[in-house]
């Protein structure tokens, strides 16, 4: 598909895409003023498009200012920096007609720069934005280019260096693996991978399965970051499944240096998520537009499959142990794709079977037998 027949029609993946990081951005705001209030929040958007599709639907950056707007914190702190070579002035347009001027205390930035051409978006990406201890414009970046050209993953690195900063990255695998093969692409695909090149080139070759040489993309591109930043850095994904066909598309990768962050996410993806797959180190949460517009019974229970899987793990690393729900979750779920909704069922399930007792020091009634929270205190029998 050209960039110009993109923005005729709006895709259900492209749809359920602007959902995740639009329902996203807002919560992530809360997280960053529950740690500190700092002088602005950002949103930045390189590659932002029209933010409306022809047949009328609105895209991301439409969607993340309609969410903001409806707080008065959000209206007051949040500042929009948009970017697109093509659709500048078309989005300026689309976005005004919605918000006019004062709508946001901070005015949106609306740029026109060719992302990979133009040194000035670099330098502004790896800035530091800390006034002493604190960043005082944490910002959470959407990348979702047409080709590859401007991903640079040690820029990117660097901008996640600042506290609070977090990344949303889409990522076309069906364009990254013939990439991979051909020399004409080496610039880009070093730029995206610039210490695992020669060893995904090598490793792709001996993974059996599609789905395995799919995760080991993922995995590389979260090694990258890791290698650059040291210290904690989670990453999950988020597949989408063609829409004519049985295979995957591409995936929405989200990376954070933060737990809550990681805990958010997952959330968010399992809310979109519309295919059951097993957390198995190359599964994960899936939308398929196909079982969207005819569902389907599946064979098996994959979702308690999973909360069966996760019983196991629990059980097996805290037997013998007394813990808050909290802090085992806390622990527990950065180990993995799991979210809060996960684990919840899956100590509620281990309560039911007597192989854990739950008990609330809160002293309020409680109808449920397991919360993730400090008061409720599990004891693994």
């Amino acid at each position: 598909m050209k960039e110009s027949q993109f923005f005729e029609t709006q895709t259900m993946s492209s749809r359920i895409k602007a959902s995740i990081v639009s329902e996203y951005f807002p919560k992530y705001c809360k997280i960053i003023i529950n740690k500190h209030r700092p002088k602005q929040l950002r949103y930045i958007d390189l590659f932002a498009g029209p933010g409306r599709y022809e047949d009328g639907n609105a895209s991301t950056p439409i969607l993340i200012a309609q969410n903001c707007f409806k707080d008065e914190y959000l209206r007051n702190n949040v500042r929009f920096i948009f970017n697109d070579n093509t659709y500048a002035e078309q989005l300026k347009t689309n976005f005004l007609k919605e918000f006019p001027v004062g709508s946001f205390a901070i005015p949106p930035f609306f740029g026109n720069k060719t992302v990979g051409d133009n040194q000035k978006i670099s330098d502004f990406l790896i800035k530091n934005t800390h006034e002493g201890k604190c960043n005082e414009s944490p910002s959470l970046l959407f990348i979702d280019p047409f080709g590859y050209k401007g991903i640079e993953t040690n820029v990117l690195a660097q901008f996640l260096k600042n506290w609070g900063n977090e990344l949303f990255l889409f990522i076309n695998t069906k364009r990254i693996h013939p990439a991979l093969e051909n020399e004409k692409f080496e610039p880009l695909m070093r730029d995206l991978f610039p210490t695992t090149y020669e060893s995904i080139k090598r490793d792709r070759k001996f993974k059996s399965t599609t789905p395995e040489r799919l995760q080991l993309i993922i995995d590389n591109l979260g090694k990258e970051y890791q290698k650059i930043l040291g210290g904690s850095l989670y990453y999950t994904a988020f597949r989408f499944q063609e829409e004519d066909i049985d295979t995957t598309s591409h995936y929405i990768l989200h990376l954070t240096k933060g737990k809550r962050g990681f805990d958010l996410i997952k959330t968010i993806y399992n809310d979109f998520a519309n295919v059951g797959t097993i957390f198995d180190g190359v599964n994960t949460y899936t939308f398929d537009v196909k079982q969207f517009n005819n569902p389907i019974t599946e064979l098996f229970d994959v979702k308690a499959m999973n909360i069966d899987n996760l019983k196991h793990q629990i059980y097996t690393n805290y037997k013998g142990r007394k813990i808050s729900a909290y802090d085992l979750f806390e622990e527990h779920q950065i180990t993995g794709n799991y979210c809060r909704k996960h684990y919840t069922d899956a100590l509620r399930s281990l309560v039911e079977e007597n192989k854990v007792d739950a008990e609330f020091t809160d002293q309020k009634q409680h109808y449920v037998s397991v919360l993730i929270s400090k008061e409720c205190i599990l004891t693994f029998l």
